[in-house]
């Protein structure tokens, strides 16, 4: 049986909070902290509030939570319980 570190496997994802204007952002930026937290994982998050950035990856509304360049949500303000899921989700767990 193989046995994998999920702090190896959370190491490459990146995640990122499009938007930084707007109470929603922040709250999906903590929520998206804190997650990472309680999961005790080793991902890299980023917020990006520049335009024309937020432009590129076509997002209609923000906050957008993007993992590994993918849009997964957007224009709601998720909760931790719910980003923990997302996250193992894109993990394949």
């Amino acid at each position: 049986m193989v046995k994998w570190n999920f702090q190896e496997r959370s190491g490459n994802m990146v995640i990122k909070i499009l938007g930084d204007c707007c109470a929603h952002c922040s709250k999906l930026y903590s929520n998206t902290l804190k997650a990472i937290q309680e999961l005790n994982a080793d991902i890299k998050i980023e917020q990006e509030g520049d335009m024309l950035k937020i432009l590129q990856y076509k997002v209609m509304r923000t906050p957008a939570l993007i993992i590994n360049e993918k849009i997964i949500s957007e224009g709601e303000s998720l909760p931790v319980e719910k980003i923990k899921a997302l996250i193992n989700k894109e993990l394949g767990l």
